[in-house]
């Protein structure tokens, strides 16, 4: 396992969180933001996704259904220890919280650059069919970051393409199943994101079943909302939207 990889717990008090890393991610880009809200006297897990925090052969032998049940087992250890459950997603875990928030009561949700629509320069119109993919990766640069967890930096360098399908797969789900979710929502955006396009955002704004929702562009921010270098108005307004 990547140094790093594994899950972490945060003891606080009766109201949980449970933080949902993003695909190709693992925990420790939200360790930050599990510092901060432990801090406000939250308990806190982040349970890392199968495939996860190992490497590539790992991660493309788990599907999007293996990756939800990861995010089942973190919601019932946090539901045996917390008698309130919120949830913050990044990423592709923006996408496995709506789905979980679809299928159980939540207080409250939180979305951080959940892709519906993934950017063109990405290629992804060039992906070759599933039943072609096999073993086949491509590389995965990300420029280090400075500031952050060490691990945070330990990122897959290769991502299989039949895991980028099970990506794909899981956002035509989320499609579906967002007019289900009836949690209070925050979906925040970076405006600079090149790898979620910023209307994916409004497209869940606009098609999410919650009566009580909320939508914040965050400025000049990137993908990368919780380990970037605005990440500080990031957390504040997270803060805000659990205690409001």
């Amino acid at each position: 396992m990547i140094e790093g990889g594994q899950s972490f717990f945060m003891k606080g008090g009766s109201s949980g969180v449970l933080l949902v890393h993003g695909f190709t991610g693992l925990p420790a880009e939200l360790f930050l933001l599990g510092e901060f809200l432990n801090r406000q006297n939250f308990s806190v897990l982040c349970h890392r996704l199968a495939g996860h925090g190992v490497d590539e052969n790992n991660l493309m032998r788990t599907t999007k259904d293996d990756w939800f049940n990861s995010v089942l087992d973190g919601f019932e250890i946090l539901r045996g220890a917390c008698e309130k459950i919120f949830v913050v997603g990044h990423s592709m875990g923006g996408l496995l919280t709506l789905k979980l928030a679809a299928e159980k009561n939540l207080s409250k949700i939180v979305t951080l650059a959940a892709p519906i629509f993934i950017d063109e320069g990405l290629g992804l119109k060039n992906l070759p069919p599933k039943e072609f993919c096999g073993n086949a990766c491509i590389v995965q640069p990300r420029k280090k970051l400075n500031d952050v967890p060490k691990a945070a930096n330990e990122v897959y360098k290769k991502t299989p393409l039949i895991s980028v399908h099970e990506l794909v797969e899981l956002i035509d789900d989320a499609k579906k199943f967002l007019p289900t979710v009836t949690a209070p929502i925050l979906i925040m955006h970076g405006e600079d994101d090149h790898t979620a396009q910023p209307r994916s955002a409004r497209f869940i704004m606009d098609n999410v079943g919650s009566p009580i929702k909320k939508f914040v562009t965050v400025p000049n921010a990137g993908h990368l909302l919780p380990l970037d270098e605005n990440r500080d108005f990031v957390f504040d307004e997270i803060l805000k939207f659990l205690r409001s």
